[in-house]
């Protein structure tokens, strides 16, 4: 009889405990979590505008030492590497043309002395007299001519840095004899774009880093602005001059040249702000303000160590997110973090 009504008292449990499981209970809203970003504060300042270009050196002057007609070579007095001075004598052609030349004109010398003297007392006639000065003239002229292409001088201070010939070679055309260049100074042309062409002086001075010598630099001017816009590439030629009074740069060697074109008032971010969109070059930036935060494209311009100039995108005194923007949309409510 006990375990009866046990088991009676037992059933009542359950079957209430049912009933009230059956009921609808309210469910509990889940609010959703704000981002939480980090800021910074920006503002505009000034910003030296600095642009760094490679280059080749190039040499000041580049001479090619030629006879002017074939002829055989007689001597060549110098090596490449050698260091040469205006007016040295360089190369010795065959001289044989020039000594035939040399007598044909001492002779028309004679014969228009002859017909100077003549014409003094009336012995001949003005036409006379001219034809044969003109003769004498052009004979002159010719020895001369033939004189300059049969002792090959250089015609600057410089260094040979070519030999193509060795004694006793025919020189036929094609490659120079010898090749002189000038290194001091020597010369470098960067490609600057439009957008600097109003703020490219003559004169200035710039800073030039040769990949041979490291961190080291030596200091250039600005020697001539070319004065058109090349308009498939937007750029136009500054020829830059380093006057390498100790010759340790040489024609051939790469170069980095450093242009400072002034300053401009543009608004400096932290890096961390700037974000790549993914699948194109874009740069943006999220901007706080109210409690929200927007998406900004901008242009950058130079990177300063930790910094980025910004050329347009966000304003004065805006505030910027520096961390959590991997969660963050266009106009989202956010929450700010110290």
């Amino acid at each position: 009889m006990k375990k009866s009504v046990y088991w009676i008292a037992l059933s009542a449990v359950v079957l209430c405990g049912s009933c009230s499981g059956g009921k609808n209970e309210p469910a509990v809203e889940k609010k959703e979590e704000k981002p939480i970003v980090k800021l910074a504060n920006v503002s505009v300042r000034p910003v030296e505008q600095i642009q760094e270009y490679t280059a080749t050196v190039e040499a000041e002057v580049k001479n090619n030492i030629v006879p002017q007609s074939p002829v055989r070579i007689e001597r060549i007095w110098v090596e490449v590497g050698d260091r040469v001075g205006k007016g040295q004598k360089l190369v010795q052609m065959d001289a044989a043309n020039l000594k035939q030349l040399k007598l044909q004109l001492e002779n028309q010398e004679i014969e228009f002395k002859r017909i100077d003297e003549l014409y003094k007392i009336g012995g001949v006639s003005k036409s006379e007299w001219d034809a044969s000065k003109m003769a004498l003239d052009v004979r002159r002229t010719s020895y001369e001519n033939l004189l300059a292409n049969t002792a090959l001088l250089s015609p600057v201070d410089g260094i040979v840095t070519a030999r193509n010939y060795d004694n006793g070679d025919m020189y036929g055309g094609g490659n120079p004899v010898l090749v002189v260049e000038q290194i001091t100074p020597v010369k470098l042309l960067v490609n600057v774009s439009e957008t600097y062409f109003t703020k490219v002086k003559k004169d200035a001075p710039v800073s030039v880093k040769v990949d041979v010598y490291g961190d080291r630099e030596f200091t250039g001017r600005i020697s001539l602005v070319y004065p058109t816009i090349d308009p498939a590439t937007r750029t136009f030629p500054v020829e830059v001059r380093l006057e390498n009074k100790d010759r340790q740069v040489r024609p051939g060697m790469f170069a980095r040249v450093t242009i400072n074109f002034g300053t401009v008032n543009h608004v400096v971010v932290p890096d961390q702000a700037v974000v790549k969109q993914a699948g194109s070059g874009d740069r943006y930036v999220f901007v706080y303000k109210d409690g929200k935060v927007t998406y900004n494209k901008v242009v950058l311009g130079r990177r300063m160590d930790t910094e980025y100039e910004l050329i347009s995108g966000v304003d004065d005194n805006a505030r910027v997110v520096i961390a959590g923007q991997a969660r963050l949309l266009n106009d989202m409510e956010v929450q700010v973090t110290n």
